[in-house]
C-alpha cells in the first residue's frame, strides 16, 4: 500500500513539474540573466563568441522548429523536465537494485 501512495506522489510531482516547466516557463522574463547583465554592465558582452563550445539541441531554451517563442520555450521546459525525471528514475532504480543485492 505504501508503494502505491509513493507512486501517486511521484506522478503528482511530475505533473506539477511539467506544469511549471511547460506552461509557466513561457511567461519567464526576456531580460538578460545575471551573467549576461554583468557582461553588459561591464562592457565586455560584445566579446562573447557567437559559436558555442558545445552545440545544444535546445539553444536559448527554445524547441527547434516552433515559431511561437512562448510555445517553443514551454516545449523545451517540458522536454527538459521529462529528461531529468527519466535520469532520476533510472538512478533510483539502480540504487534500489544495489541495495537489495
Amino acid at each position: 500500500m505504501k508503494s502505491v501512495k509513493n507512486r501517486r506522489w511521484i506522478w503528482l510531482g511530475l505533473a506539477a513539474a511539467l506544469l511549471v516547466g511547460g506552461f509557466i516557463s513561457g511567461f519567464a522574463s526576456s531580460s538578460p540573466d545575471g551573467l549576461e547583465r554583468v557582461a553588459e554592465d561591464q562592457g565586455f558582452a560584445e566579446q562573447a563568441s557567437e559559436r558555442p563550445l558545445i552545440a545544444s539541441p535546445l539553444a536559448d531554451y527554445l524547441f527547434p522548429g516552433i515559431h511561437s517563442e512562448r510555445l517553443a520555450t514551454g516545449l523545451a521546459g517540458m522536454l527538459g523536465t521529462m529528461v531529468l525525471f527519466a535520469v532520476g528514475w533510472g538512478a533510483a532504480r539502480l540504487l534500489r537494485r544495489r541495495q537489495s543485492s
